[in-house]
């Protein structure tokens, strides 16, 4: 068994009020109260903006982030996180068209650093992860805002937290603690 643990730094460059975590934790409010640099010891993990796995996510692995930008953050704003289960299995996930999987459908078992080049839509509007754990990026290869997908349904966009149906690219979680 493989310790998991997260360390979040008020400041940049791993200095200042610190805080070490090992479990999902839905509010960090308590702990800090800004947050400037990540050290990811083990695990993979989704940080969010907000309380309650709410606002901007991010996937983090294993590695240090000196400041909010090494993770592609908007600000200093980091208020939950959760741990990205390990996954040693295969990955499907389907991708639709349109809302509650309707139009054209296709489904990937690997990674996909342009959407419109594989799927020829800009958008996707529902989807079901079949195996494993996703990531769904805004833009094409993988920037822009970040979704992080576990297995389940989405029958529309804002059930993966995303304000529009935009993807850009996705790409599976599989780095391994």
């Amino acid at each position: 068994m493989c310790f998991l643990q997260i360390i979040f730094y008020e400041d940049k460059n791993f200095q200042g009020r610190s805080y070490e975590c090992n479990s999902d934790s839905t509010d960090l409010h308590s702990h800090f109260n800004r947050c400037n640099s990540i050290k990811v010891e083990n695990g993979n993990w989704m940080v969010y903006e907000r309380a309650n796995n709410q606002g901007h996510q991010y996937f983090l692995k294993r590695g240090e982030y000196p400041d909010f930008h090494h993770w592609m953050g908007f600000n200093d704003s980091i208020n939950s996180c959760r741990i990205i289960p390990q996954h040693r299995g295969t990955f499907r996930i389907r991708i639709y068209e349109r809302e509650d999987f309707r139009g054209h459908t296709e489904e990937f078992t690997e990674d996909c650093p342009q959407v419109f080049e594989e799927f020829k839509y800009h958008d996707i509007h529902s989807c079901n992860v079949l195996e494993g754990h996703w990531i769904f990026y805004e833009l094409p290869s993988y920037k822009g805002r970040q979704y992080y997908l576990r297995p389940g349904e989405y029958r529309r966009h804002s059930d993966w937290g995303a304000v529009n149906s935009r993807v850009g690219s996705f790409r599976r979680v599989q780095d391994l603690y």
